[in-house]
């Protein structure tokens, strides 16, 4: 699943186009690494989302094309 995808069914941001927006800018890196959007999201990997002063880290547990509300942070851990 696409990185930008991802961040949006999993709900750490709210609109996929906001998640490709961040993408664009280099504030989301995955492994350490700053990828595009179109980066291929698999268990296990850790993403890194910078929005301004915060920085949020999390580790992909499982990737769903959908998933309800209740059981999308279950989709990942905060680290």
């Amino acid at each position: 699943m696409r990185l930008d995808k991802y961040l949006k069914v999993s709900r750490l941001i709210k609109r996929r186009t906001v998640a490709n927006e961040a993408c664009d800018n280099g504030r989301i890196s995955v492994n350490g690494r700053i990828v595009k959007a179109s980066y291929d999201v698999k268990p296990g990997d850790r993403i890194d989302i910078s929005m301004g002063a915060r920085t949020v880290s999390v580790e992909v547990l499982q990737v769903a094309e959908a998933v309800k509300k209740d059981d999308a942070a279950a989709m990942y851990k905060e680290i």
